[in-house]
């Protein structure tokens, strides 16, 4: 039986090293399955399930460790960054300014928190530098588990290591200390505000209706409409789009019994029927400037014309906006809206394209053909990862996480570190990665497989690392303090901005709960704010402050260990 104690207890055994991470994520992923009152921990009851085995001694050679939390860190933070790239600047305009400052609120007041414990309840003139830089270490573990943010305990762990080098603090038991009472401590928190400002399930549901009602979106609205205006008579598209001032595309046009794909240079004349799509907001202008809508069977009319769904999958289309491609007047079809992202976008001549838009195309089936062609129209190169543009970016983030910024006052160099660094990157190249010819598209599930992955590599890690010090921290050591004082810094940022933000700017009750559960970058909050209110608000509020808020919580947790925890 020598080969099975080999398997358990050889930390030597590549076999060992295996079979201990393939349990320890096989058993967190079940256990974060198991749900109590709705609420789940999910992967990252990895790290409990690691610090199990790393208490009951089944470990693995320290480098292993490192290189596997170290690489599943980057590829987790990388992956998070080309998710978030191409909405992070969008985020930032001014629709969701007001949001995201306030996200960024609740950020700064976690740190302002934190920092704030460390000197009331650790920080000792009788210690030394050093000694006091260690509890503040273990207070940023603290903050990111408080928050539930993982990839800020990434961050933060290989900032300690670029700090204190081999004798870095296990910042980890600080984070497995404070995240179950984050989780619930948010909630709590939302609850809480419902409570303290007498909040109405039931008006905050009719006023976001009638928000709704009153401000549709810019979604697509098809229409056909017979020209009534005189003042159109001899007029073409163009002419007619310049003056109306609102875009719409005219994909059919039904003249003297005859239909035809219009171009921009099609001359429009009384009761010719128009096929038009536009953004929904401008559907009422566009009927009162042409004319009335009727109903025409465009499918029985004497020109054999299609409509197909055509998949945007060569590189060389990346980045061109529809209005440099003439499809109407070079190809003689029209592109009369976009499906990206599981979201229907009106074409817009100013909208660029991204691998994996699929567009639909109104035309005769050759001229649709010929742009299939062009667009590259393959289901199956897209089912395949461009895994050179992963690790090209990921080279490329760890060169730049590598430059160190010296600043004054602080005795080490700043470097953004193997979290920071792939994660910069990785905004830039799902944003901008266009102009390099670097196409970045993922499938969304390749690109939350290839995170899971790395996630569970990283807290399984952190985890088997932490457990053989793990039970001294909570029963002899501050464990207990820190749960409270994680709960404080869950609770207090939420309450302070959630109040201001309810009884200042009277933001709706599921919008703020959306807002608060994205400046958490938590998701068993957003499920709870989508479950309480039935509707869709919570989810874009989160979307809208995810970006920003998950590039300054992992920015902080580093910063506060560079700057302030330099001996």
């Amino acid at each position: 039986m020598d080969w099975l104690k080999s398997l358990f207890f050889s930390t030597d055994s590549v076999a060992h090293i295996l079979f201990l991470y393939a349990t320890v994520i096989s058993v967190g992923i079940g256990l974060g399955r198991i749900k109590v009152r709705g609420i789940s921990l999910g992967v990252t009851f990895v790290l409990f399930a690691g610090i199990v085995a790393g208490h009951f001694g089944f470990t693995g050679t320290m480098n292993v460790l490192n290189i596997l939390q170290d690489f599943g860190l980057i590829l987790f933070v990388y992956c998070i960054g080309l998710q978030v790239g191409p909405g992070f600047f969008e985020s930032l305009k001014s629709g969701g300014i007001k949001y995201n400052l306030m996200a960024a609120s609740v950020v700064l007041l976690n740190v302002v928190v934190c920092i704030a414990l460390y000197y009331i309840v650790f920080y000792d003139n009788g210690l030394s530098a050093g000694a006091n830089s260690v509890n503040l270490a273990m207070m940023v573990g603290v903050l990111c588990g408080a928050v539930t943010n993982t990839p800020g305990l990434g961050a933060a762990t290989e900032a300690c290591s670029q700090v204190f080098g081999q004798g870095a603090p296990l910042i980890a038991n600080g984070y497995a200390c404070a995240y179950p009472l984050g989780v619930v401590g948010i909630i709590l928190a939302m609850l809480s505000l419902r409570f303290l400002c007498r909040i109405s399930l039931r008006q905050e549901k009719e006023q976001i209706e009638n928000e709704q009602a009153a401000n549709p979106h810019a979604i697509p609205h098809r229409m056909t409409l017979r020209a009534v205006n005189p003042s159109l008579d001899g007029k073409t598209i163009l002419q007619i789009r310049q003056f109306l001032g609102r875009d719409f595309v005219c994909s059919r046009i039904l003249q003297n019994g005859h239909v035809s794909i219009p171009t921009r240079d099609t001359v429009i004349h009384p009761d010719d029927r128009l096929y038009l799509t536009c953004a929904q907001d401008d559907a009422e202008a566009v009927i009162a400037f042409i004319g009335p809508e009727e109903h025409v069977e465009w499918d029985e009319q004497d020109v054999p014309l299609v409509s197909k769904h055509i998949l945007v999958t060569q590189p060389r289309m990346n980045g061109k906006t529809f209005g440099s491609l003439h499809f109407s007047s070079v190809y003689g079809v029209n592109v009369t809206r976009i499906r990206r992202g599981g979201t229907n976008l009106f074409a817009d001549r100013h909208l660029r394209m991204q691998v994996g838009d699929k567009l639909v195309v109104v035309g005769p089936e050759d001229a649709v053909d010929r742009v299939a062609s062009m667009m590259g129209n393959s289901v199956k190169s897209l089912d395949v990862p461009n895994l050179a543009a992963i690790f090209v970016g990921i080279l490329v983030g760890i060169l730049f996480g590598s430059i160190p910024f010296a600043v004054p006052g602080v005795p080490t160099p700043v470097k953004l570190g193997l979290a920071g660094g792939p994660l910069i990157v990785a905004i830039l190249v799902g944003r901008f990665g266009y102009k390099a010819k670097l196409v970045a598209y993922t499938t969304t599930s390749a690109n939350l497989m290839l995170r899971e992955v790395g996630l569970a590599l990283f807290l399984a890690s952190v985890g088997i690392k932490a457990g053989a010090t793990f039970a001294d921290t909570v029963l002899q050591g501050n464990g207990i303090t820190y749960v409270w004082c994680g709960f404080l810094i869950t609770v207090i940022p939420i309450l302070i901005v959630g109040l201001v933000a309810r009884l200042k700017y009277r933001i709706n009750y599921f919008t703020l709960m959306g807002l608060l559960a994205g400046s958490t970058t938590d998701p068993p909050a957003l499920a709870f704010a989508n479950q309480t209110a039935g509707n869709d608000a919570p989810s874009v509020s989160y979307s809208t402050v995810y970006p920003l808020t998950m590039f300054l919580r992992i920015l902080t947790a580093q910063l506060i260990i560079l700057l302030l925890c330099s001996v």
